[in-house]
């Protein structure tokens, strides 16, 4: 999955420090990056790209970057005046570009990929967080922590993060499988839905299993856990057994097609990216968790 970089080393520790010259520079329009193109193939932007081809030195003493992680040796950081930014860059489309962060798995590797997806996390809260929902004040950057204060009314705002379920329903050699209604991803999925305050992710599970396909369930076993930045979740995996009729009742606003689907036909389905696929491919070896075992390690 796009977590899984060993023998590279995330680092999410926040730190209060100015991009040097190979440090990579993210900058984010709607749900797409600016990379760089080169022979055919994209790269990350570095500060000293950005400084050599777009701007002169009173423009750089006005950028606004924010350190986000670091890979290994690599630092990441976030470009904020976005708006700017981006009509400098278009002045220059022969060697910049942006691309939607939803297509970078099929041009970039892992890495790239999770640390783009991870980035984009935080760009979204940095974007939504720029004003006190107390008071209404401008929120501060902390110096130290990852946090955003207000001065007037004290309030502190963290990472938003959400927790989501992902669910494999089976029965015997079964599992369903859905496409979401209205969305851009068309490929075939498991159920999925966002914990609602109150619940655990257990009763999520059985909670989204009956709305979405009119199916009860048993057995619920915890898999795995995959961060997902696009949309500031941390999913959570679970095999879960059919309990009773087998009879699918779709969600129509939710789902464009809800079905069984044979274990022999999910081969090849894992992608090396999400953890829906990753289970898929379990499923399909036979190697789900069997009921009352030991949670995995995500």
């Amino acid at each position: 999955m796009i977590q899984d970089i060993t023998p590279k080393v995330f680092h999410n520790e926040y730190e209060d420090k100015k991009p040097q010259e190979k440090d990579r520079i993210l900058l984010f329009k709607e749900k797409s990056v600016m990379l760089k193109a080169e022979a055919g193939s994209f790269c990350f932007v570095c500060r000293k790209d950005l400084d050599e081809a777009l701007w002169n030195a009173d423009d750089r003493k006005r950028h606004d970057y924010v350190y986000l992680f670091c890979i290994d040796d690599s630092n990441y950081f976030l470009l904020t005046n976005a708006e700017e930014e981006d009509r400098r860059i278009r002045a220059d489309k022969g060697r910049f570009c942006f691309e939607k962060i939803t297509d970078i798995r099929y041009k970039m590797g892992v890495e790239a990929c999770f640390a783009i997806y991870t980035a984009y996390h935080l760009f979204v809260w940095y974007r939504d967080n720029r004003y006190c929902g107390r008071c209404g004040n401008l929120l501060v950057r902390n110096k130290r922590e990852r946090m955003l204060s207000c001065g007037l009314c004290g309030n502190q705002v963290w990472p938003k993060i959400a927790p989501a379920v992902i669910v494999a329903v089976t029965n015997g050699d079964k599992i369903v499988l859905s496409k979401y209604a209205g969305r851009e991803y068309k490929r075939y999925a498991l159920l999925a839905g966002f914990v609602e305050i109150g619940e655990t992710a257990e009763d999520t599970v059985r909670r989204e299993v009956f709305e979405e396909v009119g199916l009860r369930v048993k057995n619920i076993r915890y898999y795995k856990t995959q961060p997902w930045g696009i949309d500031s979740n941390l999913l959570i995996g679970y095999f879960a057994e059919l309990d009773g009729d087998d009879t699918i009742h779709r969600d129509e606003g939710e789902l464009s097609e809800a079905e069984w689907v044979l274990r022999e036909q999910l081969k090849d389905m894992d992608d090396g990216f999400s953890l829906t696929r990753e289970m898929m491919r379990v499923f399909y070896e036979g190697g789900e968790p069997a009921a009352g075992s030991p949670a995995k390690k995500g």
